[in-house]
Protein backbone atom coordinates (compact mmCIF):
# COMPACT_ATOMS: atom_id res chain seq x y z
CA UNK A 1 0.00 0.00 0.00
CA UNK A 2 2.57 2.61 1.10
CA UNK A 3 4.49 1.43 -2.17
CA UNK A 4 1.87 2.06 -4.64
CA UNK A 5 1.38 5.43 -2.52
CA UNK A 6 4.92 6.28 -3.51
CA UNK A 7 4.61 5.18 -6.68
CA UNK A 8 1.43 7.06 -7.52
CA UNK A 9 3.08 10.68 -5.88
CA UNK A 10 6.20 10.37 -8.26
CA UNK A 11 4.31 9.61 -11.33
CA UNK A 12 2.32 12.50 -10.28
CA UNK A 13 5.14 15.25 -10.20
CA UNK A 14 6.33 13.80 -13.04
CA UNK A 15 3.59 14.37 -14.98
CA UNK A 16 3.58 17.45 -12.97
CA UNK A 17 7.39 18.40 -14.50
CA UNK A 18 6.92 17.29 -18.34
CA UNK A 19 6.60 20.53 -19.94
CA UNK A 20 10.83 20.54 -18.82
CA UNK A 21 11.31 18.37 -21.71
CA UNK A 22 11.87 21.37 -23.43
CA UNK A 23 15.05 23.45 -23.55
CA UNK A 24 12.74 26.92 -23.99
CA UNK A 25 10.69 26.50 -21.36
CA UNK A 26 13.53 25.18 -19.00
CA UNK A 27 15.46 28.89 -19.87
CA UNK A 28 11.86 30.83 -19.48
CA UNK A 29 10.71 28.89 -16.33
CA UNK A 30 14.66 29.44 -14.82
CA UNK A 31 14.45 33.30 -15.48
CA UNK A 32 11.34 33.63 -14.45
CA UNK A 33 11.47 31.69 -10.95
CA UNK A 34 14.34 34.71 -10.40
CA UNK A 35 12.62 37.39 -11.68
CA UNK A 36 9.79 36.97 -9.73
CA UNK A 37 10.93 36.90 -6.45
CA UNK A 38 12.25 40.53 -6.75
CA UNK A 39 8.58 40.96 -8.40
CA UNK A 40 7.08 40.30 -5.36
CA UNK A 41 9.39 42.10 -3.12
CA UNK A 42 8.64 44.95 -4.67
CA UNK A 43 5.23 44.64 -4.45
CA UNK A 44 4.93 43.66 -0.63
CA UNK A 45 7.47 46.82 -0.49
CA UNK A 46 5.05 49.05 -2.72
CA UNK A 47 1.97 48.81 -0.66
CA UNK A 48 3.53 49.41 2.73
CA UNK A 49 5.19 52.13 1.33
CA UNK A 50 1.73 53.77 0.16
CA UNK A 51 -0.21 52.91 3.48
CA UNK A 52 3.18 54.47 5.29
CA UNK A 53 3.04 57.69 3.57
CA UNK A 54 -1.18 57.73 3.24
CA UNK A 55 -2.41 56.07 6.11
CA UNK A 56 -5.58 55.36 3.63
CA UNK A 57 -6.70 52.36 2.00
CA UNK A 58 -8.36 54.16 -0.75
CA UNK A 59 -5.08 55.31 -1.85
CA UNK A 60 -4.19 51.61 -1.97
CA UNK A 61 -6.61 50.72 -3.75
CA UNK A 62 -6.43 53.57 -6.38
CA UNK A 63 -2.64 52.24 -6.72
CA UNK A 64 -3.96 49.30 -7.75
CA UNK A 65 -6.61 51.14 -10.01
CA UNK A 66 -3.80 52.98 -12.36
CA UNK A 67 -1.25 49.52 -12.44
CA UNK A 68 -4.24 47.19 -13.86
CA UNK A 69 -6.33 49.73 -15.24
CA UNK A 70 -4.14 49.65 -19.11
CA UNK A 71 -5.16 46.10 -19.03
CA UNK A 72 -8.66 47.12 -19.30
CA UNK A 73 -8.55 50.15 -22.14
CA UNK A 74 -4.98 48.14 -23.73
CA UNK A 75 -4.84 44.75 -23.49
CA UNK A 76 -7.69 43.90 -26.34
CA UNK A 77 -5.52 45.92 -28.54
CA UNK A 78 -2.45 44.43 -27.65
CA UNK A 79 -3.22 41.08 -28.42
CA UNK A 80 -4.28 42.27 -31.79
CA UNK A 81 -0.36 43.11 -32.23
CA UNK A 82 0.36 39.77 -30.76
CA UNK A 83 -0.71 37.87 -33.23
CA UNK A 84 1.11 39.88 -35.84
CA UNK A 85 4.34 40.87 -34.05
CA UNK A 86 6.68 38.39 -32.61
CA UNK A 87 5.92 37.57 -29.29
CA UNK A 88 9.39 36.68 -28.07
CA UNK A 89 10.24 40.32 -28.88
CA UNK A 90 7.21 41.55 -26.97
CA UNK A 91 8.05 39.32 -24.02
CA UNK A 92 11.91 40.66 -23.99
CA UNK A 93 11.25 44.31 -24.62
CA UNK A 94 8.87 43.66 -22.00
CA UNK A 95 11.06 42.96 -19.38
CA UNK A 96 13.82 45.39 -19.97
CA UNK A 97 11.36 48.28 -19.58
CA UNK A 98 10.42 46.82 -16.56
CA UNK A 99 13.72 46.68 -14.76
CA UNK A 100 13.64 50.39 -16.00
CA UNK A 101 10.57 51.11 -14.07
CA UNK A 102 11.84 49.28 -10.72
CA UNK A 103 15.06 50.76 -11.12
CA UNK A 104 13.71 54.18 -11.06
CA UNK A 105 11.34 53.34 -8.39
CA UNK A 106 14.71 52.29 -6.17
CA UNK A 107 15.97 55.94 -6.74
CA UNK A 108 13.12 57.83 -5.91
CA UNK A 109 12.74 55.84 -2.74
CA UNK A 110 16.54 55.77 -1.58
CA UNK A 111 17.16 59.60 -2.26
CA UNK A 112 14.16 60.11 -0.38
CA UNK A 113 12.56 62.19 -2.64
CA UNK A 114 9.92 59.85 -3.37
CA UNK A 115 6.30 60.84 -3.21
CA UNK A 116 2.88 59.39 -3.89
CA UNK A 117 2.05 61.10 -7.57
CA UNK A 118 5.38 59.45 -8.46
CA UNK A 119 4.16 56.14 -7.39
CA UNK A 120 0.94 56.66 -9.33
CA UNK A 121 2.84 57.49 -12.65
CA UNK A 122 5.63 54.57 -11.93
CA UNK A 123 2.15 52.43 -11.45
CA UNK A 124 0.87 53.72 -14.60
CA UNK A 125 3.98 53.02 -16.46
CA UNK A 126 3.96 49.62 -15.44
CA UNK A 127 0.89 48.50 -16.12
CA UNK A 128 1.19 49.50 -19.83
CA UNK A 129 3.84 46.94 -19.79
CA UNK A 130 2.30 44.34 -18.44
CA UNK A 131 -1.05 44.90 -20.97
CA UNK A 132 1.22 44.15 -23.50
CA UNK A 133 3.39 41.77 -22.02
CA UNK A 134 1.01 39.27 -20.42
CA UNK A 135 -1.29 38.07 -23.28
CA UNK A 136 2.17 37.70 -25.21
CA UNK A 137 3.07 34.96 -22.62
CA UNK A 138 -0.19 33.83 -22.62
CA UNK A 139 -0.07 33.05 -26.46
CA UNK A 140 3.66 31.95 -26.19
CA UNK A 141 3.55 29.13 -23.91
CA UNK A 142 2.25 27.19 -26.43
CA UNK A 143 5.20 27.87 -28.81
CA UNK A 144 7.57 26.60 -25.90
CA UNK A 145 5.94 23.47 -24.84
CA UNK A 146 5.05 22.67 -28.94
CA UNK A 147 2.53 20.30 -28.20
CA UNK A 148 -0.64 21.12 -26.52
CA UNK A 149 -1.21 18.11 -24.78
CA UNK A 150 1.91 20.06 -22.35
CA UNK A 151 0.11 22.96 -21.72
CA UNK A 152 -1.43 22.20 -18.52
CA UNK A 153 2.05 21.36 -17.15
CA UNK A 154 3.52 24.28 -18.18
CA UNK A 155 0.65 26.21 -16.92
CA UNK A 156 0.62 25.09 -13.87
CA UNK A 157 4.37 25.56 -13.78
CA UNK A 158 4.32 28.31 -13.95
CA UNK A 159 1.65 29.18 -11.56
CA UNK A 160 3.75 27.47 -8.87
CA UNK A 161 6.54 29.46 -9.42
CA UNK A 162 4.27 32.46 -9.37
CA UNK A 163 3.62 31.41 -5.66
CA UNK A 164 6.77 29.63 -4.90
CA UNK A 165 8.25 33.33 -5.07
CA UNK A 166 5.14 34.64 -3.45
CA UNK A 167 5.92 32.92 -0.50
CA UNK A 168 10.10 33.77 -0.63
CA UNK A 169 9.32 37.19 -1.87
CA UNK A 170 7.38 38.94 0.45
CA UNK A 171 8.96 36.65 3.68
CA UNK A 172 12.06 38.60 2.61
CA UNK A 173 10.84 41.92 1.91
CA UNK A 174 9.10 42.27 4.92
CA UNK A 175 12.67 41.73 7.20
CA UNK A 176 14.42 44.13 4.37
CA UNK A 177 11.77 46.84 4.96
CA UNK A 178 12.02 46.66 8.44
CA UNK A 179 15.54 46.94 8.30
CA UNK A 180 16.74 48.43 5.02
CA UNK A 181 13.93 49.85 3.87
CA UNK A 182 11.51 50.15 0.94
CA UNK A 183 14.06 51.12 -1.66
CA UNK A 184 16.16 47.90 -0.97
CA UNK A 185 13.43 45.27 -2.11
CA UNK A 186 12.80 47.59 -5.36
CA UNK A 187 16.23 47.86 -6.74
CA UNK A 188 16.32 44.04 -5.73
CA UNK A 189 13.44 43.92 -8.21
CA UNK A 190 15.53 45.87 -10.95
CA UNK A 191 18.62 43.52 -10.51
CA UNK A 192 16.36 40.42 -11.03
CA UNK A 193 14.64 41.13 -13.93
CA UNK A 194 18.42 40.52 -15.36
CA UNK A 195 17.69 36.67 -15.00
CA UNK A 196 14.96 36.85 -17.33
CA UNK A 197 16.53 39.13 -19.93
CA UNK A 198 19.44 36.95 -20.04
CA UNK A 199 17.32 33.77 -19.90
CA UNK A 200 14.97 34.84 -23.23
CA UNK A 201 18.08 36.01 -25.44
CA UNK A 202 19.12 32.75 -24.85
CA UNK A 203 16.55 30.96 -26.22
CA UNK A 204 16.19 29.71 -30.21
CA UNK A 205 12.76 30.38 -31.13
CA UNK A 206 12.21 29.61 -34.90
CA UNK A 207 10.88 33.04 -37.19
CA UNK A 208 6.80 32.72 -36.30
CA UNK A 209 4.86 31.88 -39.36
CA UNK A 210 1.88 33.84 -40.89
CA UNK A 211 2.15 37.10 -39.28
CA UNK A 212 1.40 39.56 -41.71
CA UNK A 213 -2.29 40.13 -42.26
CA UNK A 214 -4.16 41.56 -45.11
CA UNK A 215 -6.53 42.65 -42.92
CA UNK A 216 -7.66 46.03 -40.46
CA UNK A 217 -6.20 45.72 -37.52
CA UNK A 218 -9.89 47.23 -35.96
CA UNK A 219 -10.89 44.01 -37.75
CA UNK A 220 -8.97 41.88 -36.17
CA UNK A 221 -10.34 43.10 -32.80
CA UNK A 222 -13.71 42.88 -33.89
CA UNK A 223 -12.86 39.05 -35.13
CA UNK A 224 -11.26 38.50 -31.90
CA UNK A 225 -14.32 39.70 -29.50
CA UNK A 226 -16.93 38.14 -31.89
CA UNK A 227 -15.19 34.54 -31.69
CA UNK A 228 -15.23 35.14 -28.06
CA UNK A 229 -18.92 35.83 -27.58
CA UNK A 230 -19.69 33.17 -29.88
CA UNK A 231 -18.24 30.24 -28.56
CA UNK A 232 -20.19 29.53 -25.24
CA UNK A 233 -17.71 27.81 -23.51
CA UNK A 234 -14.98 30.25 -23.58
CA UNK A 235 -17.51 32.83 -22.72
CA UNK A 236 -18.65 31.15 -19.83
CA UNK A 237 -15.54 30.37 -18.36
CA UNK A 238 -14.40 34.39 -18.37
CA UNK A 239 -17.68 35.51 -16.97
CA UNK A 240 -17.01 33.28 -14.00
CA UNK A 241 -13.57 34.59 -13.65
CA UNK A 242 -14.47 38.24 -14.37
CA UNK A 243 -16.88 37.89 -11.77
CA UNK A 244 -14.23 37.22 -9.24
CA UNK A 245 -11.90 39.41 -10.65
CA UNK A 246 -14.09 41.99 -9.77
CA UNK A 247 -15.55 41.38 -6.12
CA UNK A 248 -12.68 38.80 -4.70
CA UNK A 249 -9.41 39.00 -6.17
CA UNK A 250 -9.03 42.91 -4.75
CA UNK A 251 -8.48 40.84 -1.23
CA UNK A 252 -4.32 41.23 -1.79
CA UNK A 253 -5.14 45.05 -1.45
CA UNK A 254 -6.64 45.12 2.06
CA UNK A 255 -3.28 42.76 3.42
CA UNK A 256 -1.53 46.19 4.89
CA UNK A 257 -5.16 46.86 6.64
CA UNK A 258 -5.64 43.14 7.93
CA UNK A 259 -1.78 42.95 9.26
CA UNK A 260 -1.55 46.37 11.13
CA UNK A 261 -4.75 47.40 11.43
CA UNK A 262 -6.90 44.10 12.39
CA UNK A 263 -3.84 41.60 13.71
CA UNK A 264 -1.86 44.73 15.40
CA UNK A 265 1.34 43.69 13.36
CA UNK A 266 4.16 44.71 11.63
CA UNK A 267 5.07 44.44 7.84
CA UNK A 268 6.83 41.44 8.90
CA UNK A 269 2.99 40.29 9.28
CA UNK A 270 2.14 41.05 6.16
CA UNK A 271 5.03 39.58 4.64
CA UNK A 272 3.40 36.25 6.43
CA UNK A 273 0.52 36.70 5.23
CA UNK A 274 1.04 37.13 1.50
CA UNK A 275 3.75 34.30 1.96
CA UNK A 276 0.95 31.94 3.37
CA UNK A 277 -1.06 32.59 0.11
CA UNK A 278 1.87 31.41 -1.90
CA UNK A 279 1.55 28.23 0.15
CA UNK A 280 -1.73 26.98 -0.46
CA UNK A 281 -1.11 28.01 -4.40
CA UNK A 282 2.02 26.03 -4.62
CA UNK A 283 -0.06 23.05 -3.39
CA UNK A 284 -2.97 23.87 -5.58
CA UNK A 285 -0.15 24.34 -8.56
CA UNK A 286 0.83 20.54 -7.86
CA UNK A 287 -2.42 19.66 -7.66
CA UNK A 288 -3.50 20.59 -11.20
CA UNK A 289 -0.24 20.16 -12.81
CA UNK A 290 -0.13 16.36 -11.85
CA UNK A 291 -3.36 16.09 -13.71
CA UNK A 292 -2.98 14.54 -17.13
CA UNK A 293 -5.18 15.92 -19.24
CA UNK A 294 -8.54 18.51 -19.71
CA UNK A 295 -10.81 16.04 -18.34
CA UNK A 296 -12.55 16.48 -14.86
CA UNK A 297 -11.41 20.62 -15.13
CA UNK A 298 -14.95 21.64 -15.81
CA UNK A 299 -15.63 20.01 -11.84
CA UNK A 300 -12.99 21.64 -10.73
CA UNK A 301 -13.41 24.98 -11.59
CA UNK A 302 -16.07 25.83 -9.88
CA UNK A 303 -14.86 23.76 -6.72
CA UNK A 304 -11.74 26.07 -6.27
CA UNK A 305 -13.65 29.04 -6.80
CA UNK A 306 -16.09 27.86 -4.28
CA UNK A 307 -12.97 27.15 -1.93
CA UNK A 308 -11.68 30.55 -2.95
CA UNK A 309 -14.65 32.60 -1.72
CA UNK A 310 -15.82 30.87 1.54
CA UNK A 311 -11.74 30.96 2.63
CA UNK A 312 -11.65 35.00 2.11
CA UNK A 313 -15.26 35.69 3.59
CA UNK A 314 -13.94 33.37 6.84
CA UNK A 315 -11.08 35.63 7.04
CA UNK A 316 -13.22 38.71 7.88
CA UNK A 317 -13.90 37.13 11.25
CA UNK A 318 -10.72 36.32 12.21
CA UNK A 319 -8.35 37.81 14.84
CA UNK A 320 -6.06 35.78 15.30
CA UNK A 321 -2.82 35.43 13.44
CA UNK A 322 -2.41 31.55 13.29
CA UNK A 323 -6.07 31.13 12.09
CA UNK A 324 -5.85 34.03 9.46
CA UNK A 325 -2.95 32.97 7.91
CA UNK A 326 -4.19 29.28 7.82
CA UNK A 327 -7.41 31.07 5.72
CA UNK A 328 -5.38 32.89 3.45
CA UNK A 329 -3.10 29.75 2.11
CA UNK A 330 -6.43 27.85 1.37
CA UNK A 331 -7.50 31.30 -0.51
CA UNK A 332 -4.51 30.51 -2.40
CA UNK A 333 -5.20 27.21 -3.00
CA UNK A 334 -8.66 28.13 -4.55
CA UNK A 335 -7.33 31.04 -6.43
CA UNK A 336 -4.35 29.13 -8.31
CA UNK A 337 -6.70 26.29 -9.09
CA UNK A 338 -9.54 28.51 -10.10
CA UNK A 339 -7.37 30.41 -12.75
CA UNK A 340 -4.72 27.23 -13.83
CA UNK A 341 -8.01 25.64 -14.58
CA UNK A 342 -9.66 28.49 -16.44
CA UNK A 343 -6.06 29.14 -18.61
CA UNK A 344 -5.48 25.47 -19.50
CA UNK A 345 -9.25 25.15 -20.66
CA UNK A 346 -9.59 28.25 -23.05
CA UNK A 347 -5.56 27.41 -24.43
CA UNK A 348 -7.10 23.81 -25.32
CA UNK A 349 -10.35 25.37 -27.00
CA UNK A 350 -8.92 28.30 -28.88
CA UNK A 351 -7.95 28.54 -32.50
CA UNK A 352 -4.06 29.26 -32.59
CA UNK A 353 -4.68 32.08 -35.16
CA UNK A 354 -6.91 33.83 -32.77
CA UNK A 355 -5.18 32.85 -29.40
CA UNK A 356 -2.86 36.57 -28.66
CA UNK A 357 -6.71 38.17 -29.10
CA UNK A 358 -8.25 35.71 -27.19
CA UNK A 359 -5.64 35.87 -24.25
CA UNK A 360 -6.01 39.49 -24.29
CA UNK A 361 -9.78 39.31 -23.54
CA UNK A 362 -8.59 37.03 -20.74
CA UNK A 363 -6.44 39.18 -19.33
CA UNK A 364 -9.08 42.03 -19.47
CA UNK A 365 -11.66 39.42 -17.72
CA UNK A 366 -9.19 39.23 -14.85
CA UNK A 367 -6.49 41.97 -14.47
CA UNK A 368 -8.76 44.43 -16.42
CA UNK A 369 -11.29 44.42 -14.33
CA UNK A 370 -9.37 43.91 -11.33
CA UNK A 371 -8.67 47.62 -10.86
CA UNK A 372 -12.10 48.78 -10.97
CA UNK A 373 -12.41 45.71 -8.25
CA UNK A 374 -9.53 47.51 -6.49
CA UNK A 375 -10.99 50.95 -6.49
CA UNK A 376 -14.38 49.45 -4.87
CA UNK A 377 -12.68 47.59 -2.36
CA UNK A 378 -10.65 50.15 -1.16
CA UNK A 379 -13.68 52.61 -1.48
CA UNK A 380 -15.97 50.03 0.88
CA UNK A 381 -13.21 49.02 3.28
CA UNK A 382 -12.95 53.16 4.20
CA UNK A 383 -16.49 53.43 4.93
CA UNK A 384 -17.46 50.01 6.47
CA UNK A 385 -14.24 48.46 7.68
CA UNK A 386 -11.95 45.70 5.99
CA UNK A 387 -13.40 43.12 7.45
CA UNK A 388 -17.59 43.44 6.19
CA UNK A 389 -15.36 44.51 2.67
CA UNK A 390 -13.56 40.75 2.44
CA UNK A 391 -17.00 39.14 3.58
CA UNK A 392 -18.80 40.61 0.74
CA UNK A 393 -15.97 40.01 -1.97
CA UNK A 394 -15.63 36.36 -0.60
CA UNK A 395 -19.60 35.68 -0.85
CA UNK A 396 -20.07 36.96 -4.06
CA UNK A 397 -17.28 34.63 -5.30
CA UNK A 398 -19.44 31.78 -3.58
CA UNK A 399 -22.29 33.24 -5.51
CA UNK A 400 -20.60 32.99 -8.51
CA UNK A 401 -19.08 29.47 -8.18
CA UNK A 402 -22.72 28.18 -7.40
CA UNK A 403 -24.28 29.26 -10.62
CA UNK A 404 -21.77 28.29 -13.02
CA UNK A 405 -21.75 24.74 -11.40
CA UNK A 406 -25.25 24.52 -11.82
CA UNK A 407 -24.99 24.95 -14.97
CA UNK A 408 -21.92 22.74 -15.32
CA UNK A 409 -23.51 20.22 -17.59
CA UNK A 410 -24.53 22.30 -19.97
CA UNK A 411 -21.00 24.03 -20.23
CA UNK A 412 -19.12 20.76 -20.38
CA UNK A 413 -21.71 19.57 -23.13
CA UNK A 414 -21.17 22.29 -25.64
CA UNK A 415 -16.90 22.05 -25.55
CA UNK A 416 -17.54 17.81 -25.71
CA UNK A 417 -15.27 17.37 -23.16
CA UNK A 418 -16.12 14.04 -21.29
CA UNK A 419 -16.70 12.96 -17.73
CA UNK A 420 -14.29 11.19 -15.85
Amino acid sequence: MVKKFIQKRVYDLRTFGRAFKYRNYRLYFSGHAVSLIGYWMQRVALGWLVYRLTDSPLILGAIGFVTLIPNFLISPFAGVLVDRVNRHRIILAGQVLAALQALVLAGLTLTGTVQVWHIFVLSLVYGLIRSFDTPARNAFIVHMVERRENLGSAIALNSAVFNIARLIGPSIAGFVIAYAGEGVCFLTNAVAYLAIIGCLLAMRVPPPDNLKRQTHPMHDLAEGIRYVFAHQAIRSILILVAAVALTGLSYLNLMPVVARDILVGDSRTFGFLMGAVGVGAIAGAVFIGSRKGVMGLWKVLPAATLIFGASIAASSFSRNFYLTAALMAATGFGQMIQFACANTLIQNLVDDDKRGRVMSIYNVAILGLLPFGNLLTGWLADRIGAPTTLLIGGGVAVVAALVFAARLGHFREMTGVPRE
